[in-house]
Order: C-alpha cells, then structure tokens, then sequence
C-alpha cells in the first residue's frame, strides 16, 4: 500500500504538455520551466542566452480552450505567473503581448497545450521566393552561445578556456570543442567586460571562432555570387535568415577582358596578371562587405560566415589559383571539390575567425555556380524532363529529372549582355528592354529602363526625360530581333531585308549591308540601329547555347523538353517567347518556361543557411554526368541549324501552335545590301 501510495502521490504531482506543432507530448513534474520540458521532447525552441531570460528568443504562447483530441483543457493558469524577469526583458526590449511567455521562466502548473511560433524555432522555414516550391530549413553553420562562466579559483588549477568549454557543454551539449588560438589573448579581457558572461560563436559544432562580452546577438553571414560580369553580395541574419542587405558592383577583371577567355589569355600573355586580378576580385568583395553592412548598422566584426558560388575560372582566381590549364582540353579543375577555410585566408575582411565556404565545382567550365543552380531549383527531385539555364558570356546548361542529371556549358559570348552590340549596353535607366513591331507598318514601339510607359503613350517623353534613351540591354535585342523576325524584316537565315526600303524609312542602307532604326530623337541625338552584324551577334549566341541543350538531349536520349527555367539576371528579364522564337531556348509548352531568378546566389543563400544542404549538393555533383561541348563531333552541326530562326531543322510545333509562323523565304540575289551592290558593279 505505501508502494501504491507513492506512486499514486507521484502521478498526483505530474502535468502533461503538448507542443504544436511539431505535436510532441509528455509529462513532467509540476514547477517544470517549459524550456527544459520542450529539450527533453526534442521540441525546436530557439534560445540563445541558455535560459537566463535575457535573449526573448524562446517565446512561446499558450493555447486556450479544450482540446479533445489532447484530452486537456489548456488555458493561461496551467501556466504560472508573469515572472520578475519577463518584466524586466519587456522593458529592455519588446513587451511580451498576445499571451507570449518566456518558456525559459514559465513553469508547469497543469495540463497545458503549447505553440510554439515560426520565429521561435530554431529550425524555422524561411521562403525564399513567392513562386518556388521549397522553403530553406534554417540551420546555420554557425551559432550564438550565452554562457555564465565560473568564476576563477586558486584552489581548482583550471584555465578560463577550460571553464568556458565546461560552460558551453554543460549548458549547450557541446563536448570537445576546440577554440580558435587567435582568441586566447581576448578571452580573459572579455571575461572581465561581461562580469564572467560571454556570447560564443561556434562553427559546425566543432570550433569557437569569436567571443564577445555578455550577451550578443547580432550574427550575420553573406551569400556571394561571383560573376564573369557583376559580384552580388546579400547580407543573411543568420538567426532569422532574412536578407537585409544588398549589394552588387560590375566585376573589375572586366578591364582585362569581357569574357572568361579573354581573361585565361591574359594570364597566358602576362603571368604577373593573375595576382592582379585575384586582389581585384578580393578588394571589390570587401568594399561590398562595407556597403552591406554600413545598409543595416552592423559591424564587420558581426559577419561570421561566407558562402560563395562562382564559374571555375573565377573560383580559381579568388583563390589565388592561375586558370591557365581551363584554357584548353582536358580544362582540368585544380579541385572540384568544396572548399572550406578561415575567410581571413583569402584576406577577406569579414570577422577574424569568419569562415568561407565555396561550393564545389562540377566540370572544367561547370562551376560552383552552377552547384548553386542544382540546389535552389532541385531537378533532381522532378519527375518532368527539366532544363536549367543560366546565360552569361558562359551559359551553363544542366538537363535531366529524377532519374539522372546532365550538364554542360556552352560560349555564348556577351552580347545577350549588350556587348558587342551597336547600341548595346548594361541593363541601366535610359537602356531599352522591351520592343514590339508592327507587322503592318513596320514601325516600333519599346519601353525603357526607368519609365512604366510605352514609347507610343502620352507623357513618354517627360517620363524619360532625366535619363533620355540611351542604347539597348540584353533583353530588347532579344526582342527587337525575334519582332523583326516575326515582322519579316529579317529572313529565317537572319539576313535583313533591304528591298522594305521601299515600304518603310526605317531599312537604312549601311555598308554593305541594312539596318533597321529603332529609335531616332527628335533633337538630334544618339540614333538606336540594329544592324546585320548585331543580328550575326545573336544568331552566334543562341546557336551556342541551342547545340550545347542538344548535345544534353542526345546524351540523355530525348526529343521533348517539359520544363524550363531560365537563371540569372538575364532569364530573368528575357520574354519567353521572343527566346523561343529565335530558338534560344527549345520548343515546350510555353507557361512551363519561367524565370528562376537568380537561382546561383539563391543556392549560395541556402548554404548559408542550411548547413545540411552542404553536404547534399557535395553528394549531388559527384553523380552528375559532365559534358564537353568542345569535344563533341555534332556540336558544329547543330550550331549551324542553330543559327537560323528558330531553327533550320527543328520545327518548334508547341510555339507555332500559339503564334503565327512566319512564311519562310528565301535569301533571293540582292536581299541583303551587300548582294545588291556587287549585282550594281
């Protein structure tokens, strides 16, 4: 009977808790703190002050009513009072309202249900973009830790590291961690600073890389995409995983060449050239790392982490390596594997014991990129046979679904950039991005940078008064030439048609060839051509980029594309169907081609941010089948029906069946300005 007593007295003394929504449940001891009841479960409670009430970072809210399903009847007096040191933290910081508690000072009284919110678990999704289909788990590399270490006693010999490292094991469950040496000098001033409190950060569970007094929570990282052409920086809470911050600068190598290969061959040429440009890359990631931080008020002290995606010839320069051997075959990689190291390294100036992290490369011109690619829109885990594109002056090409993936690259060159251009230029206020042509008049209408209106609307001219129309971006040649296709102004061979000289003003004899005028101000300044060359320049990329996908789809095996996404800042602003009508991209069914935005510097956002993701996108490249268009004896077949719009051998059945096609025609003796002349002579 005292045996049944007891254990009756026992029961007596116990409440249950169930947390939603993760839906764990148990029973604990009256006056039990709901942290420590939410640990024993598993349940994900953020905090980083280790309970002591001074982060707020473990709030939680308590559910009022009955709940059958739990058989509970939950309701704020399950719960005890509001505490001391609630109080207190509502008049350093926030009020707790809307019957939030701190789970860290709020006990156990009965049978409770408790929500725990987003923002208060450690694991919490963070969207990354509106129209994507995965969230980013957030768990970071890299971790705040408040502990109260012990003060020093002459009778118990023991190092303050050793009693920090006690603290943080005993407090956090982090046995065996090991510290940064830099930081033995700092440690016993800081100590003293914060009364015997510190905030650790630590990396990968493994390594304490910086140390502040008290209690500290500003713990940033920064995502980094490294482009042939612009550096993106975006600056992560790593707490939150929100963006604060935002930066980007054209990459300066630019003045030793446009595109990548022009870059290796200055190296060739000039070998002192590669330090050059390695301090180039690294002192404009510095500056980008002031400006974001200087965006939100922070530190560059508060900058713990970096995660990088760049092609392997930028990997190779930021890290000091000559690219030389991606000049020419085997285009061997020095690694291809991940990198990791102390960012203080590369001398990027970010906190000291900061850590970089670049993910890996996949092939000779397949970089970390395109890594970053693969893990934002995961192709992988589709069942549709999905192209991923990323177009630069490289464009990166991966092909495939569930069952297996392919990749490759293709030299596009830059003029889907603007470059090598007549009126080409950056995409920039005054630049225009839009065209449409009518097929009847033959006469233009576009839209610029900076302005919301048309050319052709009432108040366009005051609209663009500050910037004027100064050239065309990447994304109007596009349309402008796949509008004159569409108008018959140029022929399927590409070639413009000069005998419309007598139907329209606008086909103006240049040379040896036409051109067509686009734009002509009305006080006399710069006119906007596109002339036979600037079409020649887009028939060369986008045959590139075309027999690069076919060389994929003939190694993969299949005819039909379901699903395209386009990456990059270039997919993101292209029209779908003016890219498909040159043939840049290959017949689908036009509302599954999207723009995955900047997909590489999302992949770097999410290996910021989930530390998981490393490893997967490791594993990932291993698996996937590396393609050398430069190797391969059709490419020059497929470039040469390539060049023609949309394509001299494919049909595009899918776009033809929503727009009209075109007539086809013939380059008759005396089309193009050159013929007529020689015909004259």
């Amino acid at each position: 009977m005292g045996a049944d007593a007891g254990v009756s007295a026992l029961l007596a003394n116990m409440v249950k808790v169930v947390f939603t929504p993760s839906g764990r449940r148990g029973s604990f001891p009256v006056n039990t703190p709901l942290l420590h009841a939410a640990r024993v479960l598993g349940v994900d409670i953020d905090s980083v002050c280790g309970g002591r009430g001074l982060c707020g970072r473990c709030q939680i809210i308590c559910a009022e009513g009955t709940f059958v399903k739990h058989q509970i009847a939950s309701a704020s007096s399950s719960l005890s009072a509001f505490c001391a040191t609630e109080i207190k933290y509502g008049t350093r910081k926030t009020p707790l309202v809307g019957g939030r508690r701190l789970s860290c000072h709020t006990l156990l009284l009965k049978d409770v249900v408790i929500d725990v919110p987003p923002e208060s678990q450690v694991h919490r999704q963070i969207v990354r973009k509106e129209a994507e289909y995965r969230d980013i788990a957030l768990d970071p590399a890299t971790r705040l830790y408040y502990v109260q270490v012990e003060d020093a006693d002459m009778h118990v010999p023991k190092g303050d590291l050793q009693r920090l490292l006690e603290a943080l094991a005993s407090d956090w469950q982090l046995p065996e961690l090991t510290c940064d040496n830099r930081l033995l000098k700092t440690l016993q001033p800081l100590l003293s600073e914060g009364q015997r409190g510190i905030t650790a950060a630590v990396y990968d569970n493994q390594t304490i890389v910086a140390l502040w007094p008290g209690l500290h929570e500003c713990a940033y990282g920064v995502a980094v995409d490294v482009g042939s052409t612009t550096i993106a920086v975006h600056l992560c809470d790593l707490t939150s995983g929100q963006v604060l911050g935002s930066a980007s600068v054209m990459n300066p190598q630019i003045r030793f060449g446009e595109d990548l290969m022009s870059r290796v061959s200055y190296v060739m040429m000039h070998p002192e050239g590669a330090e050059e440009m390695t301090q180039v890359i690294r002192h404009a990631l510095n500056k980008l790392f002031l400006e974001v931080a200087g965006q939100v008020g922070c530190t560059i002290e508060d900058i713990l982490e970096i995660a990088l995606v760049a092609n392997p010839i930028m990997h190779h320069i930021l890290l000091g390596i000559s690219p030389v051997e991606l000049g020419g075959a085997p285009f061997a990689l020095t690694t291809d594997a991940a990198v990791e190291m102390p960012a203080s390294e590369l001398e990027l100036v970010i906190n000291g014991g900061g850590r970089l992290y670049i993910l890996p490369c996949i092939a000779g011109h397949v970089g970390a990129d395109t890594a970053g690619m693969i893990l934002s829109e995961e192709p992988q885990l589709q069942d549709k046979m999905t192209l991923l594109v990323d177009v630069g002056t490289n464009a990166e090409i991966v092909l495939g679904n569930r069952q297996r993936l392919l990749a490759c690259s293709s030299p596009t060159g830059p003029a889907f950039e603007g470059a090598q251009v007549s009126s080409g230029q950056r995409a920039a206020a005054g630049a225009i991005e839009r065209v449409r042509i009518d097929s009847e008049t033959l006469e233009p209408r576009f839209r610029v940078i900076g302005s919301d209106l048309w050319s052709d609307q009432p108040g366009f001219a005051a609209s663009i008064d500050k910037h004027r129309v100064t050239g065309i971006c990447g994304s109007g040649i596009i349309e402008v030439v796949a509008e004159m296709y569409l108008a018959g102004i140029v022929t399927e061979d590409g070639i413009v048609d000069g005998e419309l000289r007598n139907r329209t003003a606008r086909i103006v004899e240049s040379g040896r060839t036409w051109s067509y005028l686009l734009y002509s101000p009305l006080d006399g300044g710069a006119e906007v051509f596109v002339t036979q060359n600037d079409i020649r320049q887009i028939q060369l990329a986008k045959a590139a980029l075309y027999a690069g996908i076919k060389l994929l789809m003939d190694h993969i095996g299949t005819q039909h594309i379901e699903r395209i996404r386009l990456a990059g800042a270039f997919g993101s602003h292209i029209d779908v169907q003016h890219a498909m009508v040159l043939g840049l991209i290959p017949d689908c069914t036009l509302d599954q081609v999207s723009s995955a935005g900047n997909a590489a510097g999302t992949g770097a956002r999410i290996a910021l941010l989930n530390r998981g993701s490393r490893a997967e996108i490791e594993d990932l490249v291993k698996n996937i089948e590396k393609i050398e268009t430069a190797m391969e004896p059709k490419f020059q077949d497929y470039f040469v029906d390539a060049m023609a719009f949309p394509n001299k051998r494919d049909a595009f059945p899918k776009l033809f069946s929503q727009i009209a096609k075109p007539q086809p025609r013939v380059d008759p003796a005396g089309l193009s300005g050159g013929r007529k002349r020689r015909r004259r002579h």
